[in-house]
């Protein structure tokens, strides 16, 4: 074969459609979470940006779920105090890593970015 590449990217793309297909299946609430997450990555996404690290640290990890977690209790209704925060931060914090790997992997045309 001459040009392997080709088959690279196209290989890539069914990784990126497989991956919405599946995040399009959770449920209501973490659909919630995961677009608070999506826009502070997004404010993240540029070049040297800690999400980009080779090595991403664990306290910058944890501070960012700090903030998707204080702006969800911002979004929460006033009737909603008994939500078990922690639990909620572990979840979210899973949902991140997993929106982080999708940002470092792949940009609109599913090639990998570094």
């Amino acid at each position: 074969m001459a040009y392997p590449m080709p088959l690279f990217y196209q290989e890539q793309d069914t990784v990126a459609r497989d991956l919405e297909y599946l995040q399009e299946m959770y449920p209501m609430e973490a659909k919630r979470y995961q677009k608070v997450i999506a826009g502070i990555l997004d404010r993240l996404d540029y070049e040297g940006s800690v999400i980009y690290d080779e090595y991403p640290d664990k306290w910058q990890i944890y501070r960012l779920t700090q903030v998707v977690v204080d702006q969800l209790k911002q979004n929460a209704d006033a009737g909603q105090t008994d939500q078990d925060w922690d639990r909620t931060a572990e979840f979210v914090q899973v949902l991140l890593c997993g929106e982080i790997y999708k940002k470092r992997h792949m940009n609109q045309n599913g090639i990998l970015k570094f």
